[in-house]
């Protein structure tokens, strides 16, 4: 059975040319070192020679330390207990370790490297200088090596975390973005419906009357006329309108308030409906956002009267205050046989959208005196 082994780790160009000149000073190191020691007389031709080989060992092993950081530290550190001229590999070696190594492994290296500076001025200590002074700069050599090497590691460890956090803010902001766009959407085809609903709806009901109505006077089909024409007109308007300010900011749409209620409910009027009006809010001091939701639902409540009970009575309420909060309310007789014009289904299903987001909450059902009633409730802060 095989051992695992952990696999080589691909060099790039720059891993390369890092650690050829990793090697190379740790060779220059040793061989300008080894020219000192060879006619120095306190050193035998032997130990000369195995510093030599243990040194050139240890600079070949540091192609090895990016795969095993921490082995090849040891193993060059423990050559530096004889050999002197691999002293340049034990710091490349240490290096390594204090940068890619956990922080435990880096400290065990670091109290070896020491220990291994002791152990060399034990077995070939040196005439011209004092133990206590070896043992001191070997200390402190060794600790810059390593505070070099977690600087550096703490260094790309903090660009790392930069990155990330880059690269999350991006994301985040590209998905803020979409968020934004799917709303935005969503409020210009929520406009598009009221819109052109409501015009539509009046075309739609005076087309029907020209065509069951056979006996109109002539003055009755101008007038339907002369209302389908200005729907139409109207119609293309509002749409031109909404479609001109598509790539505008979505708080630049057309959006109408309270204080538009009133032209609201003639023009219904003027399209044949009957509608009573009731109103005990001011448009004045009511917010421009409530006001536009409160004219929303008054304008799909028409839309669907006139769709399904277009000669029923709509009675319209809307009362309440600051603090105590908007109530709307539309109610119209159920007719026992209607022809409801055609619709998407979604009228209801927005407006209740919009209750929500408002704050408040809608509903519509069929009251027990046969009248169907729709009805919504919104904050209304002081």
């Amino acid at each position: 059975m095989r051992g695992w082994a952990a696999p080589a780790p691909v060099r790039s160009g720059r891993d390369w040319l890092v650690d050829t000149a990793a090697f190379l000073l740790a060779a220059a190191f040793g061989i300008g070192l080894a020219l000192l020691r060879v006619d120095n007389p306190h050193v035998a031709d032997w130990v000369l020679v195995a510093d030599q080989i243990a040194g050139g060992l240890a600079c070949a092993a540091l192609w090895l330390r990016r795969r095993w950081p921490f082995e090849v530290a040891v193993v060059v550190l423990l050559l530096t207990s004889f050999s002197e001229t691999a002293g340049g590999a034990s710091a490349v070696a240490l290096l390594a370790v204090a940068i890619h190594s956990p922080i435990r492994q880096a400290i065990v290296a670091t109290a070896l490297g020491v220990a291994s500076s002791v152990a060399f001025e034990l077995l070939r200590p040196d005439p011209d200088l004092s133990f206590a002074f070896i043992v001191v700069f070997s200390v402190v050599i060794t600790v810059a090596v390593l505070g070099w090497g977690l600087f550096i590691r703490h260094r790309r460890a903090l660009l790392a975390s930069l990155r990330e956090r880059a690269e999350r803010a991006e994301a985040e902001a590209r998905l803020r973005g979409e968020h934004a766009q799917s709303q935005a959407r969503e409020q210009i085809a929520r406009e598009m419906h009221d819109v052109l609903g409501h015009r539509l709806s009046l075309l739609s009901v005076q087309a029907g009357a020209l065509e069951y109505r056979k006996d109109a006077s002539p003055s009755e089909v101008a007038g339907a006329a002369s209302v389908i024409r200005a729907s139409a007109h109207q119609a293309l308007e509002d749409l031109r309108e909404v479609i001109g300010v598509l790539r505008a900011e979505v708080s630049e749409l057309p959006q109408p308030t309270l204080a538009d209620l009133e032209d609201l409910i003639s023009e219904s009027r003027r399209a044949g409906m009957r509608v009573a009006l009731r109103s005990e809010v001011s448009s004045d001091i009511l917010p421009d956002r409530l006001g536009r939701t409160a004219y929303r639902i008054v304008q799909e409540g028409l839309t669907n009267a006139r769709k399904h009970a277009p000669d029923a009575e709509v009675s319209v309420w809307l009362t309440g205050a600051a603090e105590r909060g908007l109530t709307v309310e539309l109610a119209n007789p159920v007719p026992k046989a209607s022809v409801s014009l055609p619709g998407a289904g979604q009228g209801l299903i927005g407006l209740a959208e919009r209750a929500m987001l408002a704050g408040g909450y809608l509903a519509g059902a069929r009251a027990g005196s046969g009248e169907w009633r729709l009805w919504a409730w919104l904050p209304w802060p002081a």
